[in-house]
């Protein structure tokens, strides 16, 4: 039990695995030499094995190698889209070969992405829970997709219709383990073919090993969207529910870029910076500012101020500003 506890002293850096490593080597070097029997050097760790997966009775039986991730699941790693990592797709099959639940959120659900890990979703629901948690977004959410997740046992699925008020950007692909030993993907890529397979997407795979507080975070965050009335619970066997979802995507695909007749309500954050700006203007006299948003966005100028504006409604915002400049 000191033991353990000496051991676990290491949990604040980087390089702590590599530590407690060199410290039972030395242990076991110790005894070795004290029993004066070289056998017990054999239980000696290699540095080069790392913790890909932790496997039941009925996996060992089957081709591991299929099933073990390239990266480790006590230690983080980075996905950058690189020809030489592994593709975050295969790696998300074999997480969810050994995760005893998965909580999936994402904003957008494409056939061409579900179709890369639903083998293995179809494997997993047999026995295990799956939740996700997605939206109708820009209409690029598939409903053949939604059909077939919604179809499997043992899964619950959540949507945001709404649209207009709140936007659910997250990406994050979420792995629970009794052992201790989760991971969660987070990062850039929705369930598509092209950000799981080709896009140069980035993605932080977590371990709850190395970062705790991290996974923690996750479930927490994850468990208020998931008990937040934005997100809508979607029966497949219901017609109301299948109504609801194909108008939403529907009206999301149709949605006109021109905007005509309009009115402007800044969100809180946003009025905040006008305030900001009002100040800047009227007390020192200060005409030339610039505000700056999120990425994705274009550059409109207005009266000396630089502006920001989404792409989706800058089409129409430029004929409106040219008729009040």
């Amino acid at each position: 039990m000191k033991l353990k506890k000496g051991l676990n002293y290491y949990k604040s850096s980087k390089d702590d695995v590599l530590k407690q490593i060199d410290i039972a080597n030395k242990l076991i070097n110790i005894f070795s030499e004290y029993v004066e029997d070289e056998e017990f050097k054999s239980y000696m760790i290699n540095k080069n094995n790392i913790l890909r997966g932790i496997f039941n009775k009925q996996i060992e039986k089957q081709d591991i190698s299929k099933l073990q991730p390239i990266t480790s699941i006590a230690k983080s790693s980075l996905f950058t889209g690189s020809h030489t990592e592994p593709t975050v797709f295969s790696e998300l099959n074999k997480e969810i070969a050994t995760a005893d639940r998965v909580d999936l959120l994402v904003s957008f659900i494409k056939y061409s992405g579900l179709r890369l890990i639903m083998d293995a979703l179809v494997e997993h629901t047999k026995t295990k829970k799956l939740r996700i948690i997605t939206t109708s977004y820009m209409g690029a959410t598939d409903f053949k997709a939604i059909k077939m997740l919604a179809q499997l046992p043992n899964t619950e699925i959540k949507i945001s219709y709404d649209t207009k008020r709140t936007r659910l950007h997250a990406k994050a692909y979420y792995f629970h383990r009794d052992t201790g030993f989760s991971t969660a993907y987070i990062g850039s890529a929705n369930m598509s073919k092209a950000a799981l397979s080709e896009g140069t997407e980035w993605n932080m795979k977590i371990s709850e090993y190395t970062s705790s507080e991290v996974i923690e975070k996750y479930r927490i965050t994850f468990a208020t969207y998931w008990n937040s009335k934005e997100f809508v619970h979607f029966d497949i066997n219901k017609v109301d529910d299948i109504k609801l979802l194909k108008q939403s995507l529907s009206k999301e695909i149709k949605k006109e870029e021109y905007i005509t007749n309009f009115d402007i309500r800044p969100y809180s954050y946003q009025q905040e910076i006008l305030d900001k700006l009002e100040v800047e203007r009227t007390i020192f006299n200060s005409r030339r500012n610039l505000i700056v948003a999120a990425t994705g966005e274009r550059v409109i100028i207005v009266m000396g101020v630089v502006f920001i504006i989404k792409s989706r409604v800058s089409g129409a915002l430029n004929k409106y500003i040219s008729r009040i400049v």
